[in-house]
Parts: structure tokens; sequence; C-alpha cells
């Protein structure tokens, strides 16, 4: 006990310390847990993942992943049965933000599986990953 009241700075710093390293695990399970473009690259390769682009046709047609398909915002509840419910999904939108909120309404479609990519489109772009046009 000694130590700990002769040290409380230390203390004090490992704890805050601590808290800092979990803080980012414990906001990606809230959101259902985010993956980064390299994660969501093996999923796909290993896992027969779907890429689901949740922007409007707009923005999707400006450049989206390949193969990715969209399903926007608003119409998840009717286009949503046209997705495979055995694979896992990999939610895509503008900067990671709007598909960290969405995984929750797929999940309640009945798709157990649902992540996000984490940076959405411009985390990809960032990470040096191809787009497609069109």
């Amino acid at each position: 006990m000694k130590f700990l009241i002769d040290n409380i700075f230390l203390v004090a710093l490992a704890a805050v310390s601590g808290l800092m390293l979990l803080l980012p695990t414990l906001r990606n399970g809230k959101r259902g847990g985010a993956v980064t473009p390299a994660e969501a690259t093996q999923m796909v390769n290993q896992r027969q993942a779907v890429f689901v682009d949740v922007r409007p046709p707009a923005e999707f047609a400006e450049g989206r992943i390949a193969q990715s398909r969209n399903v926007p915002d608003a119409e998840i509840e009717q286009k949503a049965a046209a997705l495979p419910k055995n694979k896992p999904l990999v939610l895509v939108c503008m900067n990671g933000k709007a598909s960290a909120k969405t995984v929750e309404k797929f999940r309640k479609q009945g798709f157990a599986e649902v992540t996000s990519l984490a940076g959405g489109i411009a985390g990809w772009v960032q990470a040096g990953l191809p787009i497609a046009k069109g």
C-alpha cells in the first residue's frame, strides 16, 4: 500500500495508459466490430465475404469496391433479402461511421455475421486498394 501512495502519479499514468489502449476495442465492440481493409480482404478471400455499400447510388457510382453490392441505408428492408445470409457481410460507407451504425439493421434482418469497414471507402483508398467507377 505504501508503494501506491508513494507512486500515485505513476499508478495514475499506468491506469490512464491502459484505458487509452482499451478504449478503441470497447468502441469497436459497441459498433459490431469494424475491420481494416486488409482484414476485409482476407474475409473475402478466405470466407467469401460480401461487400455491401450502404451509400446512395450516386456516391456508389463515383467510386466503389469492385464486386460490392449497393444497398442504400434507406432501402435495407427492401433489398436485404437479395443478399446471402450464409456469408459474412462487410458494410461500406464513405468514412466508416454510417456503416457502423447500420450493422444492427442488417442483424435485425437475420444476418448473423455483419461488420463495417473501418474508415469506409476513404480508408480503402488510403490503404492503396483499388476502386471501380460506374
